[in-house]
Formats: structure tokens, C-alpha cells, sequence
């Protein structure tokens, strides 16, 4: 007897991902439906798929939701519509005046380390000054794509290095947590529950006193200590855009200042 194929699944209609925005974000219809300026009635029609929202409505929804240009463009897809938000290369032409910017911010950080990343933290980017940072860890995650959040907390990587993993680990684990809920990415809750798998334990980020989480970092010249910062382009309206981040990483103290400052 020969077996039944299986069924695949239907796609998830526009409403359905609608709600599950609104109930990632934790709003109520009513809530919704007044920021957004459309009925309650009407919103519950559209979740239901009773009603076939317009793009404009998708559109609204999806601001007063925070989804990422790469998500709205599945809602419009999934309600029947063309996506709206381009995603161009980093290399195409229309992105030549980003690409300047950031290489120029990259180059202005010099001598302290600043790395360009994607939304998965694959390293697009970097300044000459990242090396202080990678130099020791296997040759295979240092292999584009780079994954900066796997070469920091690998074994294999940054991690024997790092004076105070269990806190730094604390640090970027939770951080890509709340990432991979406030985007709903599998790829970003794939790549935390593989972090998370690595050796170095975790401890509390409740220190008084404390202004930011330092990484300290063992290098041959003595132990660095950096804080760091993160930089977006504002009002994005390609998906590749706002999906860059600069990751920029300052002396914690001027022992660390001074050590880069000298090469």
C-alpha cells in the first residue's frame, strides 16, 4: 500500500501574521486599532479573514507594529500584493553613498575597533583595528561569512580570551534574545540556541555601580578593556539598509586607550 503524500500547509494569510505581530508586541486590538487609525471591528475582520486589508492598510498595521521592511513585504506578499521595500545589494549603485558612509565611519574609528554586521551579525565590514580582537581564533570562523557573535563566544574563537566571559556571554546571549523575539527570525533563534550550547557559563549583569558590560580581553600586550556602541542608519527605506548595524567598540579605560593609540 503505497503511502499518502502530505499536504503541505497553507500559507499563512495576511491577517494571521498581522496577529501574531500584535500579539509579539503585546497590544491589544483596541490598542492597535486607534494608534492605527482604523475601526476595532475592522481589524478583527481582518485578522479573521474576513476582510482583505489593502496595502495601505498592511502598511499602517505593520508601522504602528514596528515589522521590519523584510516582514512587511511578506504581509503584502501573503494579502495578495507586490512588496513595496527594495532590497538591494551593498555593491549595487544605489547603495554607493551608504557604502561611502559607512567605510568613512569605519576608517574615522581607527585605532579602535568597529565592525559593520548584517541582521544575522554576519560581518560585513570591518577596520584594520578588529585584528586586536581576532587574532588567536581558527582560521574556519574567520571565514566569510562571519558570524561575530559565533567568533566571539566560540571556543575556537575570542572566548579563551575573554577575562569575563560569563558575563560578556550573559551579555550577548540576552541581547540576541530579545532580537530574535522582537523580529520572530528563526535564523536569529537558531544561531541563540547555538550560542547558548557553548561552553563559559553565564552570570548575573546586575552589578552596582556599573555603567555598561565591558568585554576584557586578554591580547598579548595585556588585558583591553572595551565597551561598545551601536549605530543605525535612520529612516531606512531599503530591507538591506536597515538591516545594517555599526558595532563600535571603545577603550573601557585609558590603559586600553593608550595600547591601541601605540599600535
Amino acid at each position: 500500500m503505497s503511502a499518502v503524500p502530505a499536504v503541505p500547509a497553507p500559507a499563512p494569510r495576511a491577517g494571521e501574521l498581522l496577529r501574531e505581530w500584535r500579539q509579539r508586541r503585546r497590544m491589544s486590538q483596541l490598542d492597535l486599532a486607534i494608534e492605527a487609525g482604523i475601526s476595532a471591528r475592522h481589524l478583527s475582520f481582518v485578522e479573521t479573514g474576513r476582510s482583505r486589508p489593502t496595502p495601505n492598510v498592511i502598511i499602517r498595521l505593520s508601522e504602528h507594529l514596528g515589522v521590519p521592511l523584510r516582514e512587511r513585504n511578506t504581509l503584502l506578499l501573503a494579502g495578495g500584493y507586490a512588496p513595496v521595500y527594495p532590497e538591494h545589494g551593498l555593491d549595487e549603485p544605489e547603495l554607493a553613498a551608504v557604502r561611502a558612509a559607512l567605510r568613512q565611519v569605519l576608517a574615522r574609528h581607527e585605532p579602535y575597533p568597529a565592525v559593520v554586521v548584517n541582521r544575522w551579525w554576519e560581518m560585513i565590514d570591518a577596520n584594520a583595528s578588529v585584528a586586536a580582537l581576532t587574532a588567536g581564533a581558527a582560521a574556519w570562523l574567520l571565514e566569510p561569512p562571519v558570524n561575530v557573535l559565533r567568533l566571539s563566544l566560540h571556543p575556537d574563537g575570542m572566548a579563551p580570551r575573554i577575562a569575563n566571559l560569563a558575563e560578556w556571554r550573559a551579555h550577548v546571549l540576552a541581547r540576541l534574545s530579545h532580537q530574535a523575539a522582537k523580529t520572530g527570525d528563526s535564523r536569529l533563534a537558531a544561531l541563540h540556541s547555538e550560542l547558548l550550547g557553548y561552553p563559559g557559563g553565564l552570570a548575573s549583569l546586575a552589578a552596582p555601580g556599573d555603567v555598561v558590560v565591558p568585554l576584557r580581553y586578554r591580547s598579548v600586550g595585556g588585558e583591553l578593556s572595551f565597551f561598545s556602541m551601536t549605530a543605525v542608519v535612520s529612516t531606512p527605506m531599503d530591507v538591506t539598509v536597515e538591516e545594517l548595524a555599526i558595532e563600535s567598540f571603545y577603550p573601557a579605560d585609558e590603559p586600553t586607550a593608550a595600547a591601541l593609540r601605540a599600535g
